[in-house]
């Protein structure tokens, strides 16, 4: 289905629990930076939790997928927009009850801002190998494996995949405080770390654990940033994390 965020065309999937209940929690689940909604741990946590009795709610990002909005152009506070349209329209779902909220990588990083503001809201938090260092590392001059001057903004980075970013994703990546977000979020969270993460160094994981009120931090050993090698282990996590909230 085709969800609108002022504008832009979110592609998205809803998928229920067997039986189609008429009450259940629901999940918010977001990809990562170059990621889509079908990627395998993506679609692996959402079966995980739709096996549970959970629905799910995933979507292309701005200018990721089949979404609207261009690569290029894409921001941090663009996601956080587009976050806080999926959940309104997942609370806004007449058999959903709670809400929860669960992001790979930059989608983990855009859960805990997004959680934070919607802290009212949002039952319980899972960081998936959280890309939570990014506006830091974005002030010290750092972004993709290249070094820029942090007040002197280069106007495009490359990505990975050789895609063009602007520099606008800097800007605004140097102005977020991830430990304003953490200290604001006080429900239950669940971060899941490989110590292998080739992406996002795993110590990330741990500091982002010790800041929160009541997070539980799994590592999974040998393990990359995409879960190329224990996939089970997290969903293993996310499952018994998740029945202890809902009672499975």
């Amino acid at each position: 289905m085709i969800i609108m965020d002022d504008g832009i065309r979110l592609d998205a999937r809803l998928d229920m629990p067997a039986g189609n209940p008429r009450r259940c929690p629901i999940a918010v689940v977001i990809h990562g930076f170059t990621g889509n909604k079908e990627e395998r741990h993506i679609t692996a946590v959402c079966r995980t939790l739709n096996d549970m009795g959970v629905a799910t709610l995933r979507a292309d990002m701005y200018g990721h997928g089949e979404s609207g909005g261009e690569f290029r152009n894409h921001t941090l506070f663009k996601w956080l927009t587009n976050a806080l349209t999926l959940i309104d329209y997942a609370r806004g779902q007449e058999f959903a009850t709670d809400l929860y909220l669960c992001g790979h990588s930059q989608g983990g990083l855009t859960a805990v801002l997004a959680a934070a503001m919607e802290r009212d809201v949002v039952k319980g938090l899972i960081p998936l190998s959280p890309a939570v260092m990014i506006p830091q590392i974005a002030r010290e001059g750092e972004l993709l494996g290249q070094q820029f001057d942090p007040e002197h903004i280069p106007d495009e980075l490359l990505s990975w995949d050789g895609r063009a970013l602007s520099g606008n994703y800097i800007r605004v990546a140097q102005t977020i405080r991830v430990e304003d977000a953490v200290e604001r979020y006080k429900g239950p969270v669940l971060i899941v770390h490989g110590d292998a993460d080739e992406a996002v160094p795993v110590r990330y994981a741990h500091e982002l654990a010790a800041g929160y009120a009541n997070a539980e931090l799994v590592i999974v050993p040998g393990d990359t940033h995409c879960y190329d090698h224990r996939l089970d282990a997290v969903l293993d996590a996310v499952r018994r994390w998740m029945g202890e909230r809902i009672g499975k």
